[in-house]
Order: structure tokens, then sequence, then C-alpha cells
């Protein structure tokens, strides 16, 4: 029986990577999405062509209620997860001196709120069956910090946090929950960037280049698998060296 992927931000850039690569392992996938429903269904589409089952589950991770939702509907159509992505996240980045409370709230709501909500809503599950990958996608931001970035920083960081902690409270129930956190990856974001701004932050990569969404999929698919049994607990960077 096929192994049930769920992955929240999964209809586009990193998530849309990661559920495809694990679709490619043999996962049917629920793909999370808050907004681009076309995005979502276009993803869902790949994922079938690729002989697994899909489905579009349009949820704001933020809403605890809304969390709890999302998980009981991949159960009702695809099964019990086996493996929870926490990818869903925003920026609203600006200098500390100016950011706005509200702006601070909502990527920390979002970014380290949601992923507590969805780990949560799973958990009985997984503990039920004493079994269960989740993967949190975390960044090197939230080690080294970022100028500009005080709220996406502190979210990924408090991510990181989050992990550690579940994971010691559900290792003997073997769970195992580890993060991801990439560096300086190509996105949405990134190719809007001025030639300046990208050449920057490549100079900030010992290996010399942006990194791909592929890249971090890479990652997600090895700590979901049966060869990462026995992995908890760690924060695995994808990031050309750019925190060393």
């Amino acid at each position: 029986m096929a192994k049930v992927a769920l992955v929240t931000g999964g209809s586009r850039g990193i998530g849309r990577a990661i559920a495809l690569k694990l679709a490619d392992a043999g996962c049917d996938v629920a793909v999370v999405y808050a907004g681009r429903e076309d995005a979502a269904n276009a993803t869902v589409a790949e994922i079938e062509a690729k002989g697994v089952r899909a489905m579009a589950v349009k949820c704001d991770v933020a809403d605890a209620a809304q969390a709890i939702d999302a998980v009981n509907r991949v159960i009702e159509t695809l099964g019990v997860p086996d493996v929870l992505v926490n990818n869903a996240g925003i920026i609203r980045d600006g200098l500390a001196m100016r950011m706005k409370p509200e702006d601070f709230r909502a990527v920390i709501d979002t970014n380290l709120s949601g992923a507590f909500y969805m780990i949560r809503a799973c958990l009985p599950a997984f503990v039920r069956r004493r079994s269960g990958r989740i993967v949190n996608i975390a960044s090197v931001s939230g080690m080294m910090g970022n100028a500009g970035q005080a709220n996406y920083s502190a979210s990924k960081a408090g991510l990181i946090g989050l992990t550690k902690t579940i994971a010691r409270e559900v290792a003997a129930r073997g769970i195992t929950v580890n993060a991801v956190a990439p560096g300086f990856i190509e996105t949405d974001m990134t190719r809007s960037m001025s030639e300046a701004a990208l050449k920057a932050g490549v100079a900030a990569v010992p290996m010399g280049r942006i990194g791909k969404p592929e890249d971090v999929a890479n990652a997600v698919a090895f700590l979901a698998s049966d060869e990462a049994a026995y992995i908890t607990g760690c924060v695995l960077k994808v990031d050309g060296g750019m925190y060393i």
C-alpha cells in the first residue's frame, strides 16, 4: 500500500518540488495550499501523471481549526498520512525598527504556529500507528540571522526549536522529526530580484551557485524515507556552504 504524504505550501516552488519528489518515491500526495488553486491543481495533475493519487486541500495553516479539518480531509480521501512536510511560509521583510507588528505576527503565525498546528493535527494518528515522518522546512536565516528578516528568521529559528522538542517527545513512538534548512534557492522570490542583488546572494555561497528546489526536495525525500529511520532531531542544511 502506498504511503501518504501531506505537503503544506505544496503548489509552487520548493513545496511543489517536494511533492513531486515524494510522488516519484511512490507516495500518494496531498497538496495543501492557501491561495493559488490553479497552481495546486496543476501540481496535482503532475503528480497523478506519475501513477499515484493526489488531492489539493485549501487551508490556512495559521488557523488551528483549518489545520485539523485539512488533515481529516486527507485521511478521508487518501488515508492516514505517513509523512508530513511543513513547507508553508510567507515573508514580510523590513528592518526591525520599521516593521509593523502585524507583519511580524503574520509571519510567525504562518511559518511557526502553522507548523505546530499541522503537527498537532497529525500526531494522534502517528502515535496510534507508532510510526511517522515529520520534516519541517526551516532556513539558514533561522541559524545565522538575516538583516531585514527579524520576523522570518525568528520564525525559522523557532521552527528548529520546535523540531528538536517534538523529536524528543515522540521518538519512543517510532516517529522521526527533522528539519531541512535551505539557503539561497531559486524560487519566485529570487527570480524577481535585481541582477545586483542576485549576484550578491550568489557571492555569499561558497559553491558559487544558487540552489534549485530539487536540491531541497532530495533532502526531504531522504529524511522521509525508511533509510532515515534512525535520524531524528537533526537540521540538514541545503545551502552550498552558505552557513558553515
